[in-house]
């Protein structure tokens, strides 16, 4: 398979999910991985429970109507591939080994290391199952919750809260840890006060000194990546995740992949039929992240994404009580970034023994903006940090996403991993004149959170092993009705980029969630819960421009 370089980029890939030595702040691509977790701040039960419960009221849907229908779970398509021989053999051959967990069932799957040579070592990707409730199950559904570099097999027990009964009946359900993530031959480059230290790092990109400096903080971590994570940390790309997921899917039984991916995951379920379209199933893509973005588009689109759910949470905040945002909405945003140029000139105290810095509070900010249910936490946090100068809460909220614990430990490694995958699936331009033209595009674009979305060439610039990149193409021809699902007001994943996804693959079905908040399925109403299930249980596809 060509290779093609340089043609899609998550690099800056701090924002979100975060992580960074102190990168460009762009956001992670991930649904919050607080969901789920047991609580571990004063906001740590609610925030699990807003992320798998959206307060967000039934709207109006349009039917969906049948359409061709992808082969049923476990069945073979038409033109069926056939299975790996030679040395790739022995991998879709494997018979797993199931023992009693946590999580349900866990077993570990062999896949090689280096596809290009699979003769040579292996490594283990961790799985973890929740047996169908109602008997013989007609298939397993394999899930991604996104990231890159959030564990599927912690969300084994968050997702069977999300999906309807009629799946967890009908489906054995599987989660995996992609290969660098947690359990999978982890990314493993720093300790927790070194971790601190990158994502509380305030960047000067004002100077060409400022910006080496921040190349070189990211080169630091790159090679302490190297050094503690060994020869997996060059075949963590997501071209090596979607080959591993035909291992999965091939070792599960199943002879097609059914599969339910959220924000990166759709990227990652994208690629895979874009290699294997013979073996697609029926495949739920939901809060789109179009596998051919370019840096500058990716940058820019989640910069907006994140201005314009800040706008929609102003409005909601001054149309309610104690709001500490007053004015107009223009004025609750220029309010915002005086926060942040307070805390860039001097950090917020906090009932800790750290401060909260400029990058720091933006992650504070980021986290509750994927959620509408989050929305009175934020109000919460910037009360205390606008009125009272207390950055303690916006500090909870941005160690609630980068899975910090109280102890200064780290609950996963998703923040290294991010970097890891994202610098082998495709780099920025690091010329500096390069990304200050690109910077001032998105600032004039997002001028309240454009600066955390910019200079995302400084991350990979010294990453320590080479590009991988992405496909020639993605158009997965031949692929069975694949469903895209949008959220109009994402801020993670624009709704555009699901418009993108859905023109991009040749069988794919768009359907539309119009409501805030990153990803829709099991997070929004009764119409996009039905329409999916539908298509997951029957492969019933909506009518074209269906809206929920």
């Amino acid at each position: 398979m060509t290779v093609r370089r340089n043609r899609r980029t998550r690099g800056r890939p701090l924002s979100v999910d975060g992580y960074r030595v102190r990168m460009p702040l762009s956001a992670r691509l991930v649904a919050p991985t607080s969901a789920g977790r047991d609580p571990r701040y004063r906001l740590g039960v609610a925030l699990a429970a807003a992320v798998l419960v959206l307060l967000v009221l039934l709207a109006g849907c349009v039917a969906p109507k049948n359409q061709a229908a992808g082969p049923a779970p476990g069945t073979t398509p038409d033109a069926p591939t056939a299975e790996a021989t030679g040395d790739l053999a022995r991998y879709y051959d494997q018979q797993l080994e199931w023992t009693t967990c946590a999580e349900g069932e866990c077993a570990t799957a062999q896949v090689p290391l280096d596809y290009a040579d699979p003769a040579g070592p292996s490594i283990g990707i961790a799985l973890a199952r929740a047996r169908a409730t109602g008997g013989e199950p007609i298939g397993s559904l394999l899930l991604n919750r996104g990231g890159p570099g959030a564990s599927g097999v912690d969300f084994v027990s968050q997702v069977a809260g999300m999906v309807s009964g009629d799946i967890t009946r009908q489906f054995d359900l599987v989660g995996f840890d992609p290969r660098g993530v947690q359990r999978s031959s982890p990314v493993e480059c720093v300790d927790g006060p070194g971790l601190d230290a990158v994502l509380a790092y305030d960047p000067d990109y004002s100077t060409d000194a400022g910006i080496q400096e921040v190349i070189d903080l990211y080169g630091d971590l790159g090679a302490a990546c190297a050094q503690n994570t060994g020869a997996p940390l060059a075949h963590v790309d997501t071209i090596s995740a979607a080959r591993d997921l035909d291992v999965l899917r091939a070792a599960l039984g199943d002879d097609t992949l059914t599969y339910l991916g959220f924000s990166y995951g759709t990227a990652l379920g994208a690629t895979y039929a874009s290699l294997f379209p013979a073996k697609v199933g029926r495949l739920v893509l939901d809060g789109a992240l179009p596998p051919d973005l370019t840096s500058a588009e990716l940058a820019e689109g989640q910069a907006v994404g994140f201005e314009n759910a800040l706008r929609a949470y102003i409005a909601d905040c001054q149309a309610g009580n104690r709001c500490p945002l007053d004015g107009s909405v223009d004025d609750g945003l220029a309010q915002i970034s005086t926060l942040f140029e307070r805390a860039e000139a001097n950090p917020l105290p906090t009932q800790t023994d750290r401060v909260l810095t400029r990058s720091l509070a933006f992650y504070g900010i980021a986290l509750p903006l994927y959620a509408q249910s989050y929305w009175p936490f934020l109000t919460q946090a910037l009360t205390a940090a606008i009125d009272q100068n207390d950055g303690t809460i916006l500090l909870e909220l941005a160690d609630q996403y980068s899975d910090r614990q109280p102890d200064g430990t780290f609950s996963t490694n998703s923040i290294v991993a991010f970097y890891a995958i994202n610098c082998l699936d495709g780099r920025d331009s690091a010329d500096f004149d390069v990304m200050r033209a690109e910077a001032a595009q998105i600032e004039a674009a997002a001028p309240t959170v454009g600066y955390f979305f910019g200079y995302g060439g400084t991350v990979c610039a010294q990453w320590p092993v080479p590009e991988v990149g992405g496909l020639d193409s993605y158009a997965a021809e031949g692929a069975a009705p694949i469903l895209v699902v949008g959220t109009t007001n994402d801020p993670a994943t624009p709704y555009r980029w699901a418009e993108q996804l859905a023109e991009l693959l040749s069988s794919a079905t768009l359907l539309t969630y119009e409501g805030e908040g990153h990803t829709a399925y099991g997070s929004s109403n009764d119409c996009i819960a039905d329409t999916v299930d539908a298509y997951l249980l029957t492969g019933a596809v909506p009518a074209e421009g269906t809206r929920c």
